[in-house]
């Protein structure tokens, strides 16, 4: 596997990262600064492995070199800003060499020599006949968020207080408790203090908040997807934080080598998707793409399908036929390349309650077609932020609400016969919960963690066997520290921990990594929205 250490540098609060050049045979890194830049954000990403500390410098030609910090394995990121001075010079050079290692040549020092590299793939060659492009790509911040009535709000999650905390920390409860129903009651918008507000350019830029995006981690969210595409990659996909605004940073691509994050919104080309919550990110490792589906924001509702192809990072919006309905919290598994959606929240016209589905709608991919298969056995009662994952060609549901109702049983659609059934379960299970979490562990078991009762949110872990039809507490130190709901659970992919390896002769023969578990973010519905990342080894969850 070949090293993936990279440096980064972002340049203004609007551009894409940029990669730094590497110089040929050492480990020193430069790019060209554009001129009249007042803020720069400097960070790494991979595996540091044996380098130590990176002396980051701002070089001008005239004045020699402007010490600007250091990058170690403990502090990867660093901002720099300048509104007066030297802001304006051009022919500066951005360089970051290793301690220790040589000076970069005076050629490389000449920024006509250094050119800047976004990190993404090759473009995509071709679009399906069945799939259409936006004219152009979206940025985000140009849409206004729809209108905010007096019913229904369908993304005010278990967590209303205005604090957001990226380290997970128990806070004292209220003696106002919210129920269900609370979790679906609108609320004004309020403007986000940390998200620009249309401030002018006069010659200079404008001084905007340092704190307008974070380079090192997500913020704080719940209801977002982490969906794995290989393994060492994950995709996180958008949420809602603090103060319930939707986040102003709604993709990341996560590195599970070193557990970095790296933003990716302006990775891919294409129509990116408006923010929301509440839907689902599906992987379908045969054709390399993710699947995006359904969700709402505020008092819109989402019913299209959006596609990532992680080969040529290119999204692309389905014109989809047949019917399916705006649908959030919904699941959405993955069984022969079809997409099987069943329950979710859907709106209603006023005054009536937003209603919970019991139907199950399959997305054909090859034909871009919605459709309603022939269903047959006992249906399980309407239902959303349930869980579903697919075990030997089943399809197991768990939990749920339909307000005020909060589920605990679990249902099985058998995929091959189309027929549902109650499982009749064994051992002590999980209290009825929503919004819990939910993966797949083996070929027979599956765990589920935390979610939200109705009144607080939930630190328990249960594993269910399939060939016992039994349930199991799991007591774990790292899974029941912090109660949380809406958040993300994902099982990697094994890997190999050999380094030198480039080809798949290469890997015969060598025993693969553990299983790992990954556990991220969500909130404690007293306010608190996580940005922490858990990890844990499967054999150790299962032991």
């Amino acid at each position: 596997m070949m090293d993936c250490f990279n440096i980064y540098v972002v340049f203004g609060v609007n551009d894409p990262p940029q990669r730094l050049i590497r110089t040929k045979g050492r480990e020193c890194y430069s790019i060209a600064v554009p001129s009249a830049v007042q803020q720069m954000v400097v960070f790494s990403n991979g595996r540091w492995e044996k380098r130590t500390v990176f002396k980051v410098e701002l070089t001008d030609p005239d004045k020699g070199p402007i010490t600007l910090g250091n990058l170690t394995p403990e502090s990867k990121c660093i901002l720099w800003e300048c509104w007066e001075g030297n802001a304006g010079d051009s022919g500066l050079t951005l360089t970051a060499s290793l301690e220790g290692a040589s000076p970069v040549k005076e050629e490389f020092a000449d920024p006509h020599f250094i050119l800047s590299k976004k990190e993404s793939t090759p473009k995509f060659s071709g679009v399906p006949a069945s799939v259409r492009e936006a004219p152009g790509k979206r940025k985000r911040g140009q849409e206004e968020d729809q209108g905010v009535g007096t019913r229904g709000q369908e993304n005010v999650c278990p967590n209303s207080s205005p604090s957001e905390k990226s380290t997970p920390r128990r806070t004292v409860r209220g003696s106002v408790r919210s129920n269900h129903k609370e979790l679906f009651t609108h609320n004004t918008e309020q403007a986000d203090p940390c998200e620009p507000q249309g401030h002018k350019v006069k010659g200079k830029q404008a001084r905007v908040s340092t704190q307008t995006v974070s380079l090192a981690n997500p913020s704080g969210r719940w209801g977002q997807t982490l969906c794995p595409i290989d393994p060492q990659t994950a995709i996180l996909i958008g949420g809602q934080g603090s103060r319930m605004q939707f986040c102003k940073d709604p993709m990341w691509k996560l590195c599970t080598e070193d557990m970095s994050w790296v933003p990716a919104e302006t990775l891919a080309e294409g129509p990116t998707p408006e923010g929301r919550i509440g839907h689902t990110a599906t992987f379908d490792p045969e054709s390399r793409r993710i699947f995006v589906f359904g969700g709402s924001k505020n008092k819109k509702w989402f019913n299209d399908v959006h596609i990532l192809d992680t080969r040529s990072w290119r999204w692309t919006m389905v014109e989809a036929q047949g019917k399916v309905p705006p649908l959030a919290y919904h699941s959405c598994s993955l069984f022969r390349g079809e997409l099987f959606v069943l329950g979710g929240v859907f709106p209603r016209p006023h005054p009536k309650p937003d209603g919970c589905s019991d139907s199950l709608y399959i997305f054909n991919p090859e034909m871009a077609i919605w459709y309603q298969p022939i269903v047959n056995g006992d249906r399980p009662a309407p239902r959303s932020g349930h869980s579903a994952c697919v075990l030997q060609g089943k399809i197991f549901l768990f939990g749920g609400w339909d307000t005020p109702v909060c589920f605990n049983d679990m249902h099985m659609l058998d995929l091959g016969l189309m027929e549902f059934s109650p499982v009749k379960t064994n051992g002590t299970p999980p209290s009825p919960r929503s919004w819990h979490g939910c993966a797949v562990l083996s070929d027979s078991k599956f765990l589920v963690h935390g979610g939200y009762n109705g009144n607080d949110a939930l630190a328990d872990t249960f594993i269910f066997d399939t060939a016992s039809s039994s349930w199991t507490t799991v007591v774990n130190p790292s899974l029941s520290a912090v109660p949380r709901a809406g958040h993300s659970i994902i099982t990697m992919a094994n890997t190999y921990t050999e380094e030198s390896m480039e080809d798949e002769e290469q890997i015969m023969g060598l025993e693969p990594c553990p299983q790992t578990l990954l556990i991220f973010g969500g909130g404690d519905n007293e306010g608190s929205f996580f940005s922490d990342l858990t990890t844990l080894l499967i054999d150790e969850v299962l032991n």
